[in-house]
């Protein structure tokens, strides 16, 4: 990563050197298992957006987007305002309505259950 220090020896599939340190401030059971929650929270972001972009599982990785969005406003931003907020709550509320709606009919989900159901 081209932010990162050089004596690091970053890959490309590595968190950040500092994020595991940042995680583990949140205190409680972030604290035990700092590199875990800090490697749940990229992959939830990461691939979940990407899957949630193709409508595959939706409700799943927007279940994982949830929860690290929570533990983005809750634990990281709420000492800091509304405003530093806004981008995490948008994100939350959009994860929570792919959550309870699902993808619709533009998602892959529901071109493999429309395929499933019509075999039968």
């Amino acid at each position: 990563m081209p932010w990162s220090p050089t004596d690091k020896n970053l890959g490309l599939f590595e968190v950040s050197f500092w994020f595991p340190n940042d995680v583990a401030e949140y205190g409680g059971i972030f604290t035990m298992f700092p590199a875990f929650f800090a490697w749940m929270g990229a992959f939830s972001e990461a691939v979940g957006g990407l899957f949630i972009l193709i409508g595959f599982q939706t409700r799943i990785f927007s279940f994982l987007i949830v929860c690290t969005m929570l533990v983005a406003v809750l634990l990281q931003q709420f000492h800091n305002g509304l405003w530093s907020m806004l981008a995490g709550l948008g994100f939350l509320w959009v994860s929570l309505h792919n959550l309870i709606l699902g993808s619709g009919r533009f998602g892959i989900d529901y071109l493999i259950t429309k395929k499933y159901f019509n075999e039968k």
